[in-house]
């Protein structure tokens, strides 16, 4: 696994080959019938504006409905997600991009001569950085991507780019591309993008050797298509531009001889917000709450640009936390500390360390009852207080027995490498407006990154 001290280890929290072998589930849960996450030790309202306030499960305990209304679809800068069972996962978000060879007529979203596929089922992820799309989902379409070169240590600089990005349970190896990457209306013009499980180039050693194994040969029946990775920065390396990391670059004279390198940052793998024209500067995901049953599906909005439009303005009230330049904050449970935490999207569930829950085969927790559980979340820029984050854990087992595809109350037994990894994943989303600001972008009179709820 990646040093702890570079950011190229995303916090994202891979489990699809092991949750796609378990029967959806589900029963009990805890909480209040709605499963709506407000009125809580915040100090505010956590629901959105747009969550109709007679939602809940409605007493439609069958129907998988939670009764809330969907989010308003305006501006040019939204696009739609939605959580469902399309790929026997639970809590996986899910958005379609469109990519095309560079200046390809389609760029803005027809499918032209060829040259543009749209992808669905890319996983929505706020715990890394960029596009990193299968092989298989472009089988057409990736030889006309021309392959990045350049590398930095490349004495030629013509030798092909390849890159092993390390998550928190694996790594994803491949090319590195250059695309034009179109979400909604909104296209990033020729970017770098991964395209991972490609077969140009033998995985090196020390790529390898980092361990958790290759999440694309693991995700290669699960039927997520990539990661639509749209966290705090711009480039997804900002060591790779001064040290040459091994398990991160390369360059490749050779299907079997690809050399550890440093990367001009222009070069690296690129969050596709930032390259936007304009609504660039961070992202805000808009999911529904959803009752502690658990729902069949949901269907949400992620939105572009914070601050930019009227339907992205950050509220007076919402809690701000500062994070490092790795993207981490702090987290305390019950008397660890644990520095490298985030607010991630694309984990399926709130992922940390108790021996004291029993848990499945699967590494999902499973209480006899649902457990009451709080946490604490310190800011990185000692600005601001403590905050004390309540969060439930169900009987995992028995909540996915129903079937549904959206749960706010999963959680799993985590350890990461040196134990300081503690993940709010996609149960957190639920019911809240999650901002995500690039860089140190000024929104109001906060400045970045930072997220905000």
């Amino acid at each position: 696994m990646k040093k702890q001290n570079m950011n190229t280890l995303k916090k994202t929290l891979w489990l699809a080959a092991a949750i796609t072998g378990i029967a959806l589930s589900a029963c009990g849960g805890g909480g209040n019938a709605s499963g709506n996450q407000a009125g809580n030790s915040i100090g505010w309202n956590a629901s959105p504006d747009w969550i109709n306030p007679s939602g809940g499960s409605s007493g439609s305990s069958n129907s998988g409905n939670s009764g809330n209304s969907a989010p308003p679809v305006t501006g040019d800068n939204t696009v739609p997600v939605r959580v469902d069972a399309s790929t026997g996962n639970v809590n996986r978000l899910f958005a379609s991009v469109t990519v095309c060879v560079p200046g390809a007529p389609g760029a803005q979203g027809a499918q032209g001569a060829g040259q543009c596929v749209t992808v669905d089922r890319m996983l929505v992820d706020t715990g890394s950085t960029g596009v990193r799309i299968a092989a298989r989902a472009l089988p057409t379409l990736a030889p006309l991507l021309l392959t990045q070169a350049g590398a930095a240590d490349d004495p030629i600089g013509s030798a092909p780019i390849a890159e092993c990005m390390p998550f928190a349970s694996g790594f994803t190896w491949g090319s590195v591309k250059r695309a034009d990457i179109t979400i909604g209306s909104k296209t990033a013009s020729n970017i770098p993008i991964q395209l991972y499980s490609d077969g140009a180039f033998s995985a090196p050693d020390d790529c390898v050797a980092h361990g958790g194994g290759d999440l694309g040969a693991a995700l290669e029946g699960s039927g997520i298509n990539g990661i639509l990775g749209i966290d705090n920065f711009t480039s997804d390396s900002a060591d790779a531009v001064t040290t040459a990391i091994p398990g991160n670059y390369y360059y490749c004279p050779s299907q079997n001889h690809c050399i550890s390198t440093r990367m001009q940052a222009s070069q690296e793998v690129m969050n596709p917000v930032a390259g936007f024209a304009r609504d660039n500067n961070g992202t805000v995901i808009r999911l529904p709450a959803v009752p502690a049953a658990g729902q069949a599906n949901v269907a949400g909005l992620l939105v572009f640009g914070i601050g930019t439009q009227p339907n992205n303005a950050l509220p007076a009230n919402a809690t701000v936390v500062a994070v490092d330049k790795y993207g981490s904050f702090t987290t305390q449970y019950q008397g660890r500390v644990f520095n490298r935490s985030a607010i991630d999207s694309g984990t399926m569930s709130y992922a940390f360390p108790d021996t004291a829950i029993p848990v499945s085969a699967a590494g999902l927790y499973t209480p006899t009852s649902t457990l009451n559980l709080t946490a604490t979340i310190d800011p990185t820029n000692g600005k601001s207080a403590p905050l004390q984050m309540p969060f439930t854990v169900g009987n995992a087992t028995s909540l996915m027995a129903s079937g549904y595809a959206a749960f706010n109350n999963i959680g799993q037994n985590f350890t990461s490498s040196n134990n300081n990894m503690f993940l709010w994943g996609l149960p957190f989303f639920y019911g809240r407006d999650v901002y995500t600001v690039i860089g140190n972008a000024k929104i109001g009179n906060q400045t970045g990154p930072f997220v905000a709820f």
